[in-house]
């Protein structure tokens, strides 16, 4: 070992402290967890939109993460995450042609969401504000 009166030359612990550096750099970045899309109950859920005569409409929920992409379901989409808290989430989102959008969920109760999503679908703008609701089973 390359060391003076027991201690490591200067240059080696430059050189390990670079090579500590580019390994964290390498390390795989973790998949955001939508922890509290986890905590939401499954079944039938209502999507109001918020307004008067707001419109409505139903989905079968399974994976939480659907509610994400309301305006663009079952759509294969990328995802950017600017948000993954305890009780909301904001993500952006992708779809190629099919468009692109910003949502964000925020949790009131396992049973109650409040959803405000905004963009692009097939060339037409979107801007929606539901206030989801657990209903029955699907």
């Amino acid at each position: 070992m390359n060391r003076m009166n027991g201690i490591m030359k200067p240059r080696y612990l430059i050189g390990l402290t670079a090579v500590a550096g580019l390994m964290a750099v390498a390390a795989p970045a973790q998949a955001p967890s939508f922890a509290m899309l986890g905590t939401l109950e499954k079944g039938q859920w209502s999507l109001v939109e918020r307004g008067q005569g707001g419109a409505s409409k139903n989905i079968c929920l399974g994976d939480a993460t659907q509610l994400l992409q309301s305006e663009h379901p079952g759509a294969q989409c990328s995802r950017y995450t600017i948000r993954d808290g305890a009780d909301e989430v904001t993500v952006h989102y992708t779809c190629g042609k099919q468009g692109h959008g910003r949502t964000t969920v925020r949790k009131e109760t396992p049973r109650l969401v409040q959803i405000d999503t905004q963009g692009i679908r097939n060339g037409q703008p979107f801007s929606f504000a539901y206030e989801a609701r657990k209903g029955g089973g699907c």
